[in-house]
């Protein structure tokens, strides 16, 4: 096999990424847009070691009968979504048959996996957007970058985007044209805009930040006056000079309207300010966290630790169920805002410690921290050794493991299982509906010799 040859393969399952694998001559294929059963004409793209990509060039037998018609017109080129070509129920059946295959393969756990809990209407769940600016200041293009690339892709509506957020971009892109105002160019570094990046909340209220280059940018005072119509109650303008693929700078200017965009989660209120970290799906926030709130099983009497608990919302959302919370958090900001989320919500059972999880965990735990239970919510790597030794000393009674991530979730669950802990439960959650991501939470407890051998060795706090 080489690339550029052109094979008649057939999908025989879905990957990861919800492309189809293929088998030829041993070597799996990587198909993007293939769903299995169906049979196609596939041009070699890339060929590895042991395994190859390619592209669909046609199908050459009966289409699958979950194929659907794509419901966007930039799909697939933006890459945003990967499962727009199949029925929302198809996709839901791949991603729980790959945590099913992440549990069993990588951490050599049996488990049954339940079906994803979807949603009712799977468009319009984001309530961030951020677009790219390019083109020319007569041209302008808002979109979004093409996958593992920086080729602009225009899209100024996205079906999963919270209205107003499509006829925001519409109203910013005609004022960028009218008023011929330069986009970024990055690989000269001229030019005025970077970036468009729409905050909605649930009463369809939008904060809006234009990323320029510059810190001034002609004609922005008219736009406010131009998008409030639209429901726009914010407008900043970040300042970003560096040549860099981050979109925020450090430097925000409020232009006009209101300070912080508020909304609700699990009936909690939050103040947004644009560089604020707030969970993208409202709807299936509430059923992550309603899940990893069932299976913590919380009494009044109950202590909780929340490791990597970002701006507080599942520890805040806890503390309304239990006696005590301690949060531990590595970005600063995130912490304060935590600090500020529990104040104006009236909590005053929560603390929050900034550091790294790996360094702040142990050293709780030796100065005495025993949670009755314990919360952890990692970034896609899971857990660092430390803080998996620091929650087997800690020995809470149950660990309730949130993750973006089935395959370091599965690892993880098995190295937790060597400290003593089973998995009692598991519930994947579909938070970005027509993507590959999906969140799971899992429950796991101490076995019953684990908990008599703390009972008689540890002192509890």
């Amino acid at each position: 096999m080489q690339k550029n040859d052109v094979l008649p393969l057939r999908a025989e399952s879905l990957g990861a990424d919800l492309e189809g694998v293929c088998r030829h001559d041993g070597m799996a294929v990587f198909v993007p847009g293939l769903l299995p059963g169906e049979e196609a004409s596939v041009r070699i793209v890339r060929v590895e070691k042991r395994y190859a990509f390619g592209r669909l060039e046609s199908l050459t037998g009966d289409p699958s009968p979950v194929r659907c018609a794509p419901d966007c017109a930039a799909y697939p080129r933006c890459g945003g979504c990967t499962g727009r070509h199949m029925s929302y129920e198809a996709t839901l059946d791949a991603k729980r048959r790959h945590v099913q295959d992440c549990f069993e393969r990588i951490g050599h756990l049996q488990v049954s996996v339940p079906p994803v809990l979807g949603m009712e209407d799977p468009r319009a769940y984001r309530n961030k957007t951020a677009l790219p600016i390019g083109g020319t200041a007569a041209e302008p293009v808002l979109g979004f970058f093409a996958p593992r690339s920086h080729r602009l892709v225009p899209a100024l509506s996205c079906p999963n985007a919270m209205a107003p957020a499509g006829e925001i971009a519409r109203a910013v892109h005609g004022w960028i044209r009218q008023r011929r105002i330069a986009p970024y160019e990055e690989e000269t570094g001229t030019g005025l805009l970077r970036h468009l990046v729409i905050r909605v909340n649930r009463r369809h209220q939008a904060m809006v930040t234009l990323v320029s280059a510059k810190e001034k940018l002609p004609y922005i005072k008219e736009l406010y006056d131009l998008l409030a119509p639209l429901g726009v109650i914010s407008l900043y303008l970040n300042v970003n000079p560096r040549r860099t693929n981050v979109i925020f700078g450090d430097t925000f200017l409020r232009i006009s309207g209101e300070e912080t965009l508020s909304d609700t989660l699990c009936g909690l209120r939050f103040d947004l300010s644009p560089a604020s970290f707030f969970q993208i799906n409202p709807l299936q926030t509430e059923v992550l966290y309603a899940t990893a709130l069932d299976f913590a099983g919380l009494s009044p009497a109950d202590t909780l630790c929340d490791v990597y608990c970002g701006a507080g919302t599942i520890s805040l959302m806890m503390a309304r169920s239990c006696r005590r919370v301690t949060g531990i958090e590595i970005v600063p900001e995130a912490v304060r805002n935590a600090r500020e989320n529990a104040l104006r919500n009236g909590i005053s059972n929560a603390e929050f410690h900034e550091g790294k999880a790996e360094t702040v965990l142990p050293g709780m735990v030796r100065s005495g921290l025993r949670p009755d239970v314990l919360v952890v919510d990692p970034p896609r790597k899971g857990l660092e050794p430390a803080v998996i030794d620091a929650i087997a000393q800690a020995g809470p009674d149950r660990l309730v493991y949130v993750s973006c991530n089935p395959a370091t979730q599965a690892r993880d669950a098995a190295l937790l299982q060597e400290k003593g802990y089973s998995i009692r439960r598991i519930q994947p959650v579909d938070m970005f509906p027509f993507t590959s991501h999906v969140e799971t939470v899992v429950l796991m407890s101490r076995s019953e010799e684990i908990i008599q051998m703390g009972k008689e060795n540890f002192t509890w706090g």
